[in-house]
């Protein structure tokens, strides 16, 4: 059965590795099957994201080898990939269909990209418009605004182009469409958001800028093969912070963890509310930032307010956060997150459901919410709406709540993180 019944942890104790992550797992097999040669990519994470990208670039024409640990990538060069015999499934990563809209409509054949029910109702205007003024000629259902997207690409021009909400998946469309247009492409963000693909590219030896909020990237330059180690995922390792947080007596140690700055605003919020996290042994691998984060329970957390330009920092972790938030003393304020109505749930109101049915005072509007802290959480039948992180932040609030929290849905986690609740049993042995 698709569901998991939790009780309050009485221990959560212990050192393990984060999944590795998924967001530098799917650059990582873009870059390879972009360049020309072989690429080893260490530590990649074999979750259904990532593993959507793979089979995609398998569908167009990439050698791809799964070695355990390790995937070996042949890599065909910016100019050979294949037509695909068939509509190409990205399932339900919203990276695999936007990354690879850059990527398609540069190359002069025909492509469908679908992917299951969630990720047909995700917006994909925001990537179609921008590359069909570059060139290319894309159609999508309900008047180019969803999936299915058929896409008819080819000689690319040049743009400079003003992203209106911040959005890595959409600048880096942009940017891998960018090494088949002609002349400079120049994209700039209202924010930053995560970097990863300006971080990677350049191992691959691509001519990319970065200059605060301005990303420059010129054709021309063929990709080389290279080995990437992908660290750990952040934003796997959030829940179990949160946890060791929020659990008496926890002691939580994780190693190898990615620290980018783009992706670790969570880590500043917690401080702000009184967490005790100390981060040790950073070093640096492929371009990335790792480190190990210590925490422990028993710091009296309190409200913060956090403000739109906080949200990209930490846009994976807003359904943890809320948890955190319904044990922080005063009311904690969460403004300026309306994209996440859009993710693989609206999680703005999943998160308010799903606290109210544990006895949490939680206010909806259009752009966050207002969380009364200091509640008493108590077991309850909880629906994880097929989304991932709304399953992981629950079963860490099913963790704090007095009696059982029955959570639905739970094989939504293997999108990004098999083996979760295989961790979560071990800390609270």
């Amino acid at each position: 059965m698709d569901r998991i019944e939790l009780n309050k942890a009485e221990h959560f104790k212990g050192e393990f590795s984060p999944t590795p992550d998924k967001s530098i797992s799917h650059r990582a097999v873009i870059c390879a099957s972009l360049a020309k040669g072989k690429s080893i990519i260490r530590n990649f994470l074999k979750a259904e994201d990532p593993m959507s990208t793979l089979h995609a670039f398998r569908a167009l024409g990439v050698d791809i080898d799964d070695r355990g640990e390790d995937i070996l990538v042949n890599g065909k060069g910016i100019h050979g990939l294949r037509e695909s015999s068939d509509v190409i499934d990205c399932g339900n990563s919203g990276t695999t269909i936007r990354l690879l809209s850059g990527v398609l409509s540069g190359n002069p054949f025909f492509s469908v990209l679908s992917g299951d029910s969630s990720l047909r109702k995700r917006p994909m205007a925001r990537v179609i418009e921008p590359l069909s003024r570059m060139g290319a000629e894309i159609l999508a259902r309900a008047e180019n605004r969803y999936p299915p997207l058929a896409i008819k690409g080819g000689s690319l021009q040049a743009i400079t182009y003003s992203i209106p909400v911040a959005s890595a998946q959409v600048k880096s469309s942009l940017i891998l469409a960018g090494l088949y247009a002609s002349g400079e492409t120049v994209i700039t963000e209202p924010a930053k958001s995560r970097d990863h693909t300006e971080r990677m590219l350049p191992a691959f030896g691509a001519e990319i800028a970065v200059n605060g909020l301005r990303v420059s990237i010129k054709s021309g330059t063929e990709l080389q093969g290279t080995d990437v180690y992908v660290p750990g995922d952040f934003s796997s390792a959030a829940f179990f912070i949160v946890g060791a947080l929020l659990i008496k007596n926890a002691d939580i140690t994780i190693t190898g963890v990615g620290i980018n700055p783009t992706r670790t605003g969570l880590l500043g919020v917690l401080k702000e509310m009184g967490a005790d996290i100390e981060i040790s042994r950073i070093r640096e691998v492929s371009g990335e930032p790792l480190a190990d984060i210590h925490c422990s329970g028993g710091a009296a957390l309190k409200a913060v307010s956090i403000t739109k330009e906080k949200i990209p920092a930490l846009i994976d972790e807003f359904p943890i956060l809320c948890v955190a938030a319904t044990q922080a003393a005063g009311i904690t304020t969460i403004r300026g997150a309306e994209e996440l109505r859009i993710k693989e749930s609206d999680r703005i109101r999943s998160m308010a459901t799903e606290l109210r049915k544990m006895g949490a005072e939680a206010e909806e509007f259009e752009d966050g919410l207002n969380i009364k802290g200091r509640s008493s959480l108590k077991g309850s039948e909880i629906e994880s709406y097929g989304d991932h992180r709304i399953a992981m932040a629950m079963a860490i609030a099913g963790l704090v709540a007095e009696g059982t929290t029955t959570i639905h849905g739970v094989s939504s986690v293997n999108i990004s993180f098999p083996g979760f609740f295989q961790h979560l049993r071990k800390l609270t042995l």
